[in-house]
């Protein structure tokens, strides 16, 4: 059972260190954000498993996953919480963004007819 633990703490150190990477390496915040919270998660769920293999108690595996579903559910909250904060305040995007599925259809509407004209002008 002993090995069984510490392979999934050796295999969640190793997908968290691939989000500490990510967040290190990746160009702008939005996928810094998508590193941090998808391995990140992962990594800290094969941690506490890891460890609830260890102890072995009912009060360890149950303390394990009620923390693995609090990670899952507020992780995401958490990251789009940051996400719709930057893209408030306009920072920038790594690449071409073209596509903008935040802004209202309207905002789109109105920059495909063109600037607006009085009544009476042509």
């Amino acid at each position: 059972m002993n090995w069984m633990a510490a392979f999934f703490v050796i295999a969640g150190g190793f997908f968290s260190l691939v989000a500490a990477i990510g967040v290190l390496r990746m160009p702008d915040l939005y996928t810094r954000m998508h590193a941090a919270t998808k391995a990140g998660a992962f990594g800290a769920a094969l941690v506490l498993v890891g460890a609830a293999l260890h102890f072995g108690s009912l009060r360890t595996v149950v303390v394990a996953a009620a923390t693995i579903v609090f990670f899952y559910l507020t992780a995401p909250v958490a990251a789009q919480v940051l996400a719709r904060a930057a893209y408030r305040r306009q920072l920038p995007t790594w690449g071409d963004g073209r596509i903008d599925e935040i802004r209202e259809p309207r905002d789109f509407v109105e920059e495909s007819r063109g600037p607006k004209s009085e009544p009476g002008e042509e």
